[in-house]
């Protein structure tokens, strides 16, 4: 893939957006799934999938097939799901056992990823069944979520995800107490970075969304970037009397916030509960979006979401995906190759595309 037609500029109001072609190219994936994707964290799970010592759940960064356990001995361990022998996934769905076995010829594995057995292998020569092992990963937990580092290259999560946590914490949402409460599934015929350029700027709220922006301060929406994330400050506009709200009953400081971590996971504060996006490719023109709700601990032990909420979530997403589905089919267009920002409303998406170039480079 060459990526000699696009040079990235640091100033806003000078730059270009990445190329069309960054979009609508196959092979542009597959160089973000080696140099974004397998060099970031990655959310493939929740920290309660694994809370018990011989405990499992399969998952894939971008395509790549992993495996998340905890050992007997209490160890938390990521490593690759493909079997040393022939290629095989090792491990489906999720569970408890004391040994991996790999569905194609038995080969079992440890939960620290170790071999355990390989059948009918006496008798072959240079080889140390001893040494044979899954390829490990780097995993941490932060709140409910488990987060994975394929190639072992990306700075400490706390590191990546600097203040959120202390913002998050402030705003009284206790991550260590996040109850599961629902989760739902979109497809999306756009390429995954059209998603995320979509979800890092409000210059789109007035016209695509008259519902959300009902509920927000437009005038006072702004965004802040930092070394690998950026926020979105988005005040709870005050209702007027007698007239009917989302959000009647705003934070403390009367604010929602919106977190996205480089490349592709969000958080969505809210005042009654906290959700989280993750974007998934599956093809260059195809994403899986996930969307999770959690709520927050009360008096008489955790809530389920108000279906309300997720009616008016799946409102908002519905308008998104028709906007990303139609710039998708504008990006293969002949006539559009780059577009300018708005110096006022799109830095996060200016940021966004600072880190693409880098990571890619």
């Amino acid at each position: 893939m060459d990526l000699t037609g696009y040079r990235a500029t640091g100033d806003v109001a000078r730059a270009t957006t990445i190329p069309a072609s960054w979009y609508t190219d196959p092979r542009m994936l597959e160089l973000e799934r080696r140099r974004v994707f397998e060099g970031t964290w990655q959310a493939v799970g929740h920290a309660q999938q694994v809370a018990a010592r011989g405990s499992y759940f399969a998952a894939d960064v971008a395509g790549e097939p992993i495996v998340v356990a905890r050992t007997a001995g209490g160890e938390l361990c990521a490593y690759s799901n493909v079997c040393r022998h022939r290629a095989s996934l090792v491990a489906s769905g999720c569970g408890k056992a004391s040994v991996l076995r790999c569905p194609y010829h038995g080969w079992s594995y440890r939960l620290d990823g170790r071999l355990h057995a390989a059948p009918e292998f006496d008798g072959v020569e240079d080889w140390d069944s001893s040494q044979v092992c899954l390829p490990r990963m780097r995993v941490e937990v932060w709140g409910p979520f488990v987060f994975v580092n394929a190639n072992g290259e990306a700075p400490p999560l706390g590191e990546v995800m600097g203040s959120i946590p202390e913002e998050v914490a402030g705003l009284g949402c206790p991550v260590e107490q996040l109850h599961f409460s629902a989760r739902r599934d979109y497809v999306i015929e756009c390429n995954w970075k059209v998603y995320v350029d979509n979800y890092l700027e409000g210059y789109h709220l007035p016209a695509a969304h008259p519902g959300l922006f009902r509920e927000l301060d437009y005038g006072q929406y702004k965004v802040e970037t930092f070394r690998w994330y950026s926020s979105q400050y988005a005040p709870i506009r005050a209702a007027r009397e007698g007239e009917k709200r989302q959000y009647d009953a705003p934070l403390a400081d009367n604010r929602a916030l919106y977190f996205w971590i480089f490349p592709n996971f969000m958080l969505n504060v809210y005042p009654d509960n906290l959700s989280s996006n993750i974007i998934v490719p599956l093809g260059h023109d195809r994403t899986l979006t996930i969307f999770e709700w959690f709520t927050y601990p009360g008096e008489n032990g955790p809530a389920e979401v108000k279906p309300e909420t997720i009616a008016f979530s799946d409102e908002i997403q519905q308008e998104d995906i028709r906007i990303c589905e139609s710039v998708q089919r504008g990006l293969r267009s002949s006539f559009y190759d780059k577009g300018r920002f708005s110096a006022r409303r799109e830095n996060g998406v200016h940021h966004f595309h600072l880190l693409l170039d880098e990571a890619l480079r």
